[in-house]
This record gives C-alpha cells, sequence and structure tokens, in this order.
C-alpha cells in the first residue's frame, strides 16, 4: 500500500479532477487531511481505529464543534475513498461513533435602523464627493452593500460576480453558490436598480476589460478583505458602533424576509441552501425577537390585576 502522504495527494487530485470541488473545499480539505497526516506520522497503521479516535479527540480539544465536525467529514470522505478504490477494504468509520451535539449559534443580524443610518452615511459622503475618483470609488461601495443586502447573497458569490452574470436589462443575476450550484436572484428595488446601472456606466471600460464586476483601484477583482475594510469605514463614518460583517447582511435579509412572512422554502432557494435544515436557523432568531417583543411590548406587561 502507498504510504500515508501519497495517498492523500492522490484523493486530492481526485477530489479536484474528479469531483470538480471548489477551490476553497479543496484547500480546506488540504489543510485539514494534512492535519491528519501530521498527528499520523508516528502510528505505524493510519487506518487503525484507536488512533483515529484519538486525532478525533485532539480536534474537540483544539476547535470549536462546527471546525470539529468539517475536518471529520474530510477524513470520513478519504476513508470513504480508499474503500472505493479498493486500497483498505474496512471502513474504520464504520465503528466509530463521530455523531455530537452542536451548541445553536443563532444568526447574527443588523437592526433595521443601523443598515438604514449605514445606506444613508455612504450616500450622504458620494453626493458630497471632493473629487470625482472618490465619487467613483463612493459609488462602488454603495453598489456592493446595496447587492449585499437586496439580495443575501454571499461575499465570495458578491466578489466573483462576472459581467455576463449580471444581466442589466431583467435586473436578474445568477449566482453560482456552493458546489457550483446555480440559482437566480431577481433585483427588485428601484433604488438599487438605479444605483447598479450608474455603477455600470461609470466602471463599463474595466468590467468589459476585466470580466469581473466588482474592481479595485488596480483594476483586479475587489476582494472579500477590501469589502470587510470598506464597511468598517463607513460604520466609523456613521458612528455606529457595532461589529459587521458581509455576512450579516445575508443573515439580515433572510431573517427581515422570514418576518414579513415568506415561506421558508422561498428564502431556501434565495440562499441558495441544500438543506432546509439549513435555512429554519432563521426561525429562532425570528423566535427569539418575537419573544423580546411581547416580554417589552405586550400592553399586559403593565397592567396591575394579579397577585
Amino acid at each position: 500500500m502507498k504510504n500515508l502522504e501519497t495517498l492523500l495527494k492522490d484523493y486530492l487530485k481526485y477530489c479536484e479532477n474528479i469531483k470538480k470541488l471548489d477551490s476553497k473545499t479543496l484547500k480546506a480539505y488540504r489543510i485539514d487531511l494534512m492535519q491528519f497526516h501530521e498527528f499520523m506520522l508516528t502510528v505505524p497503521n493510519f487506518a487503525d481505529k484507536t488512533a483515529i479516535n484519538e486525532f478525533i479527540s485532539s480536534l474537540h480539544k483544539k476547535y470549536q464543534p462546527k471546525t470539529t465536525k468539517r475536518k471529520i467529514a474530510a477524513l470520513k470522505a478519504f476513508f470513504h475513498y480508499l474503500v472505493y478504490e479498493e486500497i483498505i477494504y474496512s471502513n474504520p468509520f464504520d465503528k466509530i461513533n463521530v455523531k455530537f451535539r452542536e451548541p445553536l449559534i443563532l444568526p447574527r443580524t443588523i437592526p433595521e435602523p443601523i443598515i438604514e443610518d449605514f445606506l444613508s452615511t455612504m450616500y450622504y459622503y458620494h453626493s458630497h464627493s471632493r473629487t470625482e475618483y472618490q465619487q467613483n470609488a463612493i459609488l462602488r461601495d454603495i453598489t456592493i452593500i446595496e447587492l449585499l443586502f437586496a439580495t443575501g447573497v454571499r461575499i465570495s458569490e458578491l466578489c466573483t460576480l462576472k459581467i455576463q452574470q449580471v444581466d442589466l436589462a431583467s435586473f436578474k443575476i445568477t449566482i453560482y453558490g456552493k458546489g457550483s450550484k446555480e440559482r437566480m436572484i431577481q433585483v427588485t428595488n428601484n433604488d438599487v436598480k438605479k444605483i447598479l446601472l450608474e455603477y455600470y456606466t461609470v466602471f463599463q471600460d474595466d468590467i468589459i476589460a476585466t470580466g469581473w464586476f466588482f474592481i479595485n483601484r488596480l483594476h483586479q477583482r475587489f476582494t472579500e478583505q477590501s469589502v470587510r475594510s470598506m464597511i468598517v469605514k463607513y460604520l466609523n463614518l456613521a458612528g455606529v458602533d457595532m461589529h459587521i460583517t458581509p455576512h450579516m447582511f445575508r443573515h439580515s435579509f433572510a431573517t427581515l424576509l422570514l418576518e414579513a412572512d415568506v415561506d421558508i422554502r422561498y428564502i431556501q432557494k434565495l440562499l441558495g441552501h441544500s438543506s432546509i435544515k439549513t435555512t429554519e436557523i432563521y426561525t429562532n432568531v425570528s423566535m427569539t425577537k418575537q419573544n423580546n417583543i411581547l416580554m417589552t411590548k405586550h400592553p399586559r406587561n403593565t397592567m396591575k390585576c394579579g397577585f
């Protein structure tokens, strides 16, 4: 049998060439599996059940449950591949219990007034720009935030948008999500439509030349980190004392739609979730808000007619 390092390299090539996994998934697999390789350097048999259990225990000690679950999933997929290729004939995970309860972590959302203040600040600085360069840069920033909130797309999906994915006649945006799954989102708000057209008009030459829809000052794709830095900049300008990430716009998009009585299966499709269970976490956010409303706003709370 080939050594573990060679088998891992073969498996990663299989994931890239046969399974066609995206670059981010491949990077995560490589990190997770090489970590397993390092742990097994002193172990004679990497498929030994006891050794694998010790590795899993070490993961629980070092990482949060969500990260541990991902690393175990990568390892399980690797061993499934080994069995499928008849490199080993018994999968050790058949006799290993890896189920554990993850704590429920509710998605963090942005209160509507803060979103409004945030956007208003951006529009204010756009209209009061001193130079054309500054005005154009803020125009791009506004377009990014408006699309994040209007469509609920992941930041990675937005930053890798290409011109052919944005139909400025029908205002439909085609998104290629996790696993290259395709979904289409309609932009309906007139302000967002207007800003999209204005942005494209200003940046048209660069967009056509590069193929990317969002471009930085170096005429390259606008990065996820640049969006995070940009959000911090406008939070400071707006005087908002709250940590906001790009993904929180996605959480807010989903939660506000749910609170507006949109069917959860429509929200699932808009977000590009494979499983309804992933989308259902937003029902917990909605219930939390409902409980807070009833505890603080219900008129019975001010009535003194009990014991």
